[in-house]
């Protein structure tokens, strides 16, 4: 069939004429509707600047499987080639300023061989604005169904979440039921011994690790002297509660095997550097005897005792020494107190101290707080003094707050 060229001036031309074709050939509404709104966008700067443009059809042929319609617009004045981009409809691009379009017709086109006169401009426009609005409120259906199913996933999602965060709490919960566990294997409870009052507070950085590189250890010896020692492994975690463990048991081993104690914190150091080199600790040593009140300490770098007498007034036990894992690790010298009927002796970690990281602020809030609190019963003496002193935390630490209050009779 020869293709048939018409010369059009208008868009008002072009869609009517492009309309009519696609209405004859049977091409299904909404691809009638992209074809025309296809081709008024690529000719619409030309027409608009005065420029005429040609629109070149080959009607299908009929008895043919692959039939199509083919639209090509010559836009012979055109300056540059017209941009394709966007189009509902995309052409193929031809050599120069031309473009065409092949839209495959349906086998038995609705209109192609239909008796009477064409349906007018305005029944077309009518035709494919009900396909439009139709189109849209599938979309609308399928948008509202989407958001039902949407909603319905959110809402098991959001299930499967909260059943995942009382999972990881309940994991949580064990998991610090067990550390507890843990530290109350660990940590050995006071010793009970005439004259002398004992209690210890332990309170971790986070709760749900509870178990970190604060620990002591206290037992008699046997002369009936009462040894007690504080260690604050670096780290945090299982791993440092490993290092203090191996602080405490050596120190226990050597002052049992009557190590003189000005030289336990370096003796110490000695037997774990052979297999471990990694341990760094704080170490605090005290000697007491329950019949005299004698008091004897050794440190390594460790914070230094606080002793609280009976009518309130407290000094820092303060000895030079260096740390288990330090250069020159020991203790400088022993110093050589006493403790009176009433006077309460406190052995802590920095964790107390320095919860605003001011450690001389924090000494001096921890006299005041001991001296407030010295007249409780023992046993909440260390939780009381680690709760004021604690009202304030800019830097979590693993704590341990341990008294000793020497009694009459």
């Amino acid at each position: 069939m020869k293709p048939q060229i018409t010369t059009l001036h208008s868009l008002a031309g072009l869609r009517s004429a492009l309309r009519r074709l696609a209405h004859r050939a049977g091409l299904p509404v909404e691809l009638r509707s992209r074809l025309a709104l296809s081709a008024t966008r690529v000719a619409r700067p030309e027409l608009l600047a005065g420029r005429p443009v040609l629109l070149e059809t080959v009607p299908p042929q009929s008895g043919r499987a692959d039939e199509r319609l083919t639209v090509r617009l010559h836009l012979p004045h055109a300056p540059r080639r017209p941009s394709l981009e966007g189009l509902p409809l995309p052409p193929e691009r031809l050599p120069g300023t031309d473009v065409v379009w092949r839209v495959p017709v349906p086998a038995a086109p609705d209109g192609g061989a239909a008796a009477g006169d064409p349906p007018g401009l305005v029944e077309l426009l009518e035709e494919e604005l009900t396909a439009a609005v139709d189109r849209v409120d599938a979309l609308a259906d399928d948008h509202q169904r989407l958001k039902h199913e949407l909603a319905e996933t959110n809402s098991g999602v959001l299930a499967l979440y909260v059943q995942l965060e009382e999972r990881d709490e309940q994991l949580r919960q064990a998991h610090g039921r067990i550390l507890r566990q843990l530290e109350d294997a660990l940590r050995p409870p006071p010793v009970r011994v005439p004259g002398l009052e004992m209690a210890v507070h332990y309170e971790p950085a986070e709760k749900h690790a509870p178990t970190g590189g604060d620990l002591y250890d206290w037992f008699v010896l046997p002369d009936g002297t009462v040894h007690i020692t504080v260690v604050d492994a670096l780290g945090h975690g299982l791993t440092s509660t490993r290092s203090a463990l191996n602080v405490t048991h050596a120190v226990r081993t050597l002052a049992l095997e009557g190590h003189p104690l000005e030289s336990i914190v370096a003796r110490t150091d000695q037997v774990l550097a052979t297999f471990d080199h990694e341990l760094m600790a704080t170490v605090q040593l005290v000697r007491l005897d329950p019949r005299s009140g004698e008091l004897v300490l050794a440190n390594g770098s460790h914070p230094p005792a606080l002793l609280v007498r009976e009518d309130g007034e407290s000094s820092l036990l303060e000895v030079r020494g260096r740390g288990i894992g330090f250069p020159l690790p020991g203790s400088e010298r022993l110093l050589r107190d006493r403790l009176g009927p009433g006077d309460l002796l406190l052995l802590y970690t920095d964790g107390l101290t320095e919860s605003r990281r001011d450690p001389r602020e924090g000494e001096q809030r921890l006299a005041r707080a001991a001296a407030r609190h010295r007249h409780r019963p023992i046993e909440e003496v260390p939780a009381a003094i680690a709760d004021e002193m604690h009202t304030v935390i800019l830097h979590p630490d693993d704590t341990v707050a341990l008294t000793v209050r020497r009694v009459t009779g």
